[in-house]
């Protein structure tokens, strides 16, 4: 996935890290300001909000059966002249700024004015599909979550995203609970989604606590991790209790980076230490008594001791049978010059 700043994410790349902050800025411009300038201290490579509005998330119908839903959604909820400063703060110190959308005109407006990376689908919109297809056709790198959703919605959502001509985005696997029990996971559809989807990138929005989970999906290839990040994680607030401190933000950080250096290649790959250690831990054909020279080398005169500096074992057809030119004493390597 080539994402709008020209990045390129490609399959086990090492992760490109997402904090996602959610609500636990609290509608306070400081605090979340606060929380940019953590995530990036603690190598994070985007910070990601969310961009909506009383009138984009719920019904009037429902806000009328639900007045505290609709206090709660204006009290924490950024203006886009607040998220449009939070971009500016985000380009000045070097990280990138993402936010999630729900509505066409919070396209329009990340796209526009506050030149986001990708457009983040959250997992309740899987099944928006004319949102899906108006994202799409902008041509912007997007990045697909899939919690709640089954194998025929996810197919259906990616075919609308390729029918809008976007074949750059990324999917991740994701479980919608906050927090996530470890039972409950199913990081294998990791694999899962990279078999039905082989030439797309695969990432993991994780929702558990702590970071197992996210190690455990970089071990499975995942090149994008997304967490929830907060300064306080004691404060009641939607998800903020489940959201990572940057501490441990930062140790999962170190933890999926070393997870990636530990996959190393598909390929089977000596190093050059391994290299040298078959010279002191494989086996050589060694003499098991005096042999003289002129006589033929059975199968008893041999046996197979460290170090590995002369003829491997899987070579004894080569030198059973064979009339030794010279004499070979006792305890003594074979090689190919002593024999005929």
């Amino acid at each position: 996935m080539l994402m709008n700043n020209g990045l390129q994410i490609e399959a086990y790349n090492c992760p490109y890290f997402i904090t996602e902050m959610n609500t636990s800025h609290f509608g306070k411009m400081d605090v979340a300001i606060e929380m940019i300038e953590r995530a990036h201290l603690v190598g994070a490579n985007c910070v990601k909000f969310q961009s909506w509005s009383a009138d984009t998330l719920y019904s009037d119908r429902y806000y009328q059966k639900n007045p505290i839903a609709k206090r709660f959604v204006n009290k924490f909820a950024l203006s886009q002249e607040q998220q449009k400063q939070l971009s500016e703060h985000c380009k000045k110190i070097g990280i990138s700024f993402a936010s999630t959308p729900y509505s066409r005109s919070e396209v329009d407006f990340l796209l526009e004015h506050c030149h986001v990376p990708f457009i983040k689908v959250a997992s309740m919109e899987i099944t928006n599909l004319p949102f899906l297809e108006y994202i799409s056709r902008t041509g912007s790198a997007v990045i697909l979550s899939t919690g709640m959703s089954t194998y025929q919605e996810i197919q259906k959502a990616v075919e609308t995203i390729i029918d809008a001509g976007n074949e750059n985005f990324a999917i991740l696997h994701c479980v919608s609970v906050y927090p996530a029990k470890a039972n409950d996971l199913n990081l294998l559809n990791i694999n899962t989604l990279r078999e039905m989807f082989p030439t797309h990138v695969i990432g993991y929005s994780d929702h558990s606590i702590g970071s197992s989970a996210s190690c455990a999906a970089v071990a499975l290839g995942a090149s994008i991790i997304e967490k929830h990040f907060t300064l306080d994680n004691t404060i009641i607030g939607m998800d903020n209790q489940m959201a990572a401190l940057p501490d441990e933000f930062s140790d999962m950080i170190t933890s999926c980076s070393n997870f990636h250096t530990m996959l190393g290649s598909k390929n089977r790959l000596l190093t050059e230490d391994e290299e040298k250690q078959k010279l002191s831990m494989r086996r050589s054909i060694t003499a098991v008594n005096n042999i003289s020279a002129g006589s033929i080398i059975r199968e008893t005169d041999l046996v197979y001791l460290r170090p590995g500096e002369g003829i491997p074992p899987s070579q004894c057809h080569l030198v059973i049978d064979k009339k030794a030119l010279v004499d070979i004493e006792e305890g003594s390597l074979i090689h190919f010059t002593d024999i005929n």
